[in-house]
């Protein structure tokens, strides 16, 4: 292993990128602590434990996902949600909207540009809208727990409409969600991997040590008395940690090979021999990005739901998508199975390999050339699709059923559930296999000298 990191920093252009990109995700975390001016952020964390402490809430998974600066309403509060909410609306407009899909496929490069904008444009509405509502929560909660905001800022007030403090918090928040999403962008153009998947990580990695010290405290190690955990939830809850570990590599690196052989051809005066090869078809193409837009496209609305809950009818929608719920873990399995097919549809193209495979006289044994290729591969992804569907939202929501039949604390069934499990395997995978693909061209034998990663050659 020494080796191998060895071999990784001995190349400049590698050593830099990591470089870059840990110091990047260094700054986020450095923005998780720095609280919204106006605000007493360890005022605001004790009583987000205080309403949030024994049962399981949304806002203990949108803390997790921001790596804790959620609930000292921090800078950067909102994390990338906005930025993924916009990138799901934006991903459905292309597919329903025909303009757009004429853009994306005819102008390439432009079309691109002209997308990334509108995601930017929506991410600063989405941004905005969510810190207001955060602003407004936070203000119900200072008539309830004084000290959460500082008496000066509510001084400055017209109609009795404290202004400056909701102007704050929103240019404060909105400003962190849009620091974030540049982060992100630099980190994939300039580091290694994907920026928005690393800063998701980055954030649930770091509730590691409060998930520990959580589960040592419920051991009861130090008294007679019996814990609200026991060694056997321990054991169970590891195994299935492992369990959903090896699923997520298998489901994220499991292929389907499809035969192909190749027609002779004249070459000159020589006659070259058809050979034979395959197309490795992912049985889940679409990776953890299923999880990870159906997690945030669940917590927008619910999030929104909460926030204004309270006297409203909306308080039974609260109850219906909090995590755990048999509302929330059908609708969130629904989610994955969706956005599984909608993901691989807008990026796999059997047309485009149906076509190029004529031109090179390659071709699947029993089946024509040209559109019978087409349909051929289409129902074949499908099939291999729907069953790496199933099995990504089984291994999403087996931790959050493991945990209520354990009675286990949310703090620890989030963390090791399969949602922040498999974003961060998932992440860990497409790393690894980056760093392996800058090793294999510099001719270096890759990161890990035993087993075999996707893509090595």
């Amino acid at each position: 292993m020494l080796q191998a990191f060895r071999k990784i920093f001995s190349i400049e252009e590698v050593k830099t990128k990591i470089v870059f990109t840990l110091l990047m995700l260094l700054v986020c975390r450095i923005g998780a602590y720095i609280p919204v001016p106006g605000i007493n952020g360890d005022e605001v964390f004790q009583v987000f434990r205080q309403l949030t402490g024994g049962s399981q809430n949304l806002f203990q998974l949108v803390d997790i996902f921001s790596g804790g600066a959620f609930a000292q309403m921090t800078v950067i509060a909102l994390g990338v949600m906005p930025y993924i909410s916009a990138s799901i609306i934006m991903q459905i407009l292309v597919a329903v909207v025909p303009s757009l899909q004429r853009d994306m496929r005819e102008n390439g490069e432009a079309g691109k540009r002209k997308m990334g904008k509108g995601i930017r444009m929506m991410t600063i509405v989405l941004a905005l809208f969510q810190s207001a509502l955060l602003a407004k929560y936070a203000f119900s909660l200072n008539a309830s727990h004084p000290g959460i905001i500082v008496p000066q800022m509510l001084s400055a007030q017209i109609m009795g409409f404290p202004w400056l403090f909701y102007l704050t918090v929103m240019a404060a928040m909105s400003t962190g969600t849009l620091f974030l999403m540049w982060i992100g962008e630099q980190i994939t153009e300039r580091g290694i991997g994907n920026g928005i998947s690393l800063i998701i990580s980055i954030g649930i990695l770091s509730s590691l040590p409060r998930t520990l010290g959580t589960i040592i405290r419920q051991l009861n190690l130090d008294s007679q008395e019996p814990g609200q955990m026991t060694f056997s939830s321990i054991v169970v809850l590891s195994i299935v940690f492992v369990m959903i570990i090896l699923g997520t590599i298998l489901i994220i690196q499991g292929t389907r090979k499809i035969p192909l052989q190749y027609a002779r051809r004249v070459v000159g005066r020589r006659e070259s021999q058809g050979g034979t090869s395959h197309i490795p078809l992912k049985i889940n193409y679409a990776g953890v990005i299923p999880v990870i837009f159906a997690s945030s496209l669940l917590m927008f609305p619910a999030t929104i739901a909460q926030f204004l809950s309270k006297g409203t009818w909306l308080a039974s929608v609260v109850g219906w998508l909090s995590p755990g719920s048999w509302v929330y873990t059908t609708i969130f399995v629904l989610l994955i199975l969706f956005f599984t097919y909608f993901w691989t549809a807008t990026q796999f193209h059997p047309e485009q390999i149906a076509s190029d495979m004529k031109k090179n006289g390659a071709f699947i044994p029993g089946v024509r050339q040209g559109r019978p290729t087409q349909e051929f591969l289409e129902s074949t992804m499908n099939r291999i699709t729907l069953a790496g569907a199933i099995f990504l939202a089984l291994i999403a929501i087996l931790p959050t059923l493991v945990g209520k039949i354990l009675n286990v604390d949310p703090s620890i069934s989030y963390f090791f559930g399969g949602t922040s499990l498999l974003i961060l395997v998932g992440v860990i995978l497409d790393t690894t296999k980056q760093i392996e693909s800058h090793l294999l061209m510099k001719r270096y034998d890759g990161f890990m000298k035993k087993g075999r990663i996707s893509g090595r050659i």
